[in-house]
């Protein structure tokens, strides 16, 4: 049975890569979501790209209309949050719940939104399970904090099976190269590399992230797709890959790797630790997902 899938920010980061992945299998109808007029893409020619008008509930209900699925991927960048937190809250919450109202109206039936980790705080450190309370600081986390609540009431009121996923860091290739990628972490590291033959590090690299490669990020959302209703809970999962590194360890695996692969090692630069830095442990559980029978592939790619 063909399924209509809308994936929202479909020409970004994420939902380039979720769309190539899910165009793989037959049963699946693409539609890339996007704010612009725009043809299909060269890396996705067979999808078909329908207009977001996020400031009008009648045209997305028009842009839902006989969707079966909503990943829901759009949203400003933590960049943009900080210079305007008024316009997160636009962005990330209200027209989230824009967005859920009309796909609540259209029948859709079930809706998966990408919140983030760092709605559990800033630093992030020790043990971080669905459970831990959310204390988001920045107005990326807390303008996704709202859009949480907002597919949380509608899934609870039972008007669409709706699934909020806290994701850790992403890291891999984009579908195409001038995605907007290139300030995450590791993205950023593998350009320095190519670039300019070192990696810069902005701080002493003492910090602990959770990663998780940008395909397993994909296999998560197809199993999130396909999951029993009665296995889905209050809706609420965490996304990692159970790999919590410090920056600066990071920072020497890609060097290493540019080594193997291009024949040269970068040198890396950083500010020395100052004298009372002290590093936090960070363990972000994904153990309700796991229990739900999803395993990660190790699959760097």
């Amino acid at each position: 049975m063909m399924r209509r899938i809308l994936i929202s920010g479909g020409f970004g980061y994420l939902g380039g890569r979720l769309a190539q992945f899910l165009s793989s299998y037959e049963n699946h109808e693409i539609l890339l979501g996007t704010r612009r007029q725009l043809p299909p893409p060269l890396w996705l020619p067979n999808a078909t790209v329908v207009q977001t008008p996020w400031n009008s509930l009648t045209g997305l209900e028009k842009t839902c209309s006989d969707v079966d699925m909503i990943v829901h991927l759009a949203g400003m960048n933590a960049q943009d949050c900080a210079a305007d937190s008024a316009m997160a809250l636009e962005v990330n919450a209200v027209a989230t719940a824009r967005l859920v109202q009309a796909a609540v109206r259209q029948k859709v039936k079930r809706f998966i939104y990408l919140s983030t980790i760092h709605a559990y705080g800033n630093p992030l450190t020790g043990v971080i399970s669905e459970e831990t309370s959310p204390l988001p600081v920045h107005p990326y986390a807390f303008s996704h904090r709202a859009g949480e609540d907002a597919v949380r009431a509608s899934h609870n009121s039972g008007e669409i099976e709706g699934i909020v996923v806290r994701l850790s860091n992403a890291y891999g290739a984009p579908a195409y190269k001038n995605a907007n990628c290139w300030m995450l972490l590791v993205n950023d590291l593998c350009r320095q590399a190519i670039n300019s033959g070192k990696l810069v590090l902005h701080s002493s690299g003492m910090q602990r992230r959770d990663f998780i490669s940008i395909l397993d990020v994909a296999r998560g959302i197809k199993h999130f797709m396909e999951l029993p209703l009665d296995k889905c809970g209050p809706g609420l999962f965490n996304l990692g890959g159970e790999a919590s590194y410090y920056v600066i360890d990071l920072a020497k695996l890609i060097a290493v790797r540019c080594e193997a692969v291009l024949g040269f090692k970068p040198e890396i630069e950083r500010p020395e630790p100052k004298p009372d830095e002290k590093s936090l442990e960070l363990d972000f559980r994904i153990d309700r997902l796991k229990e739900t029978g999803f395993c990660l592939s190790g699959d760097i790619a």
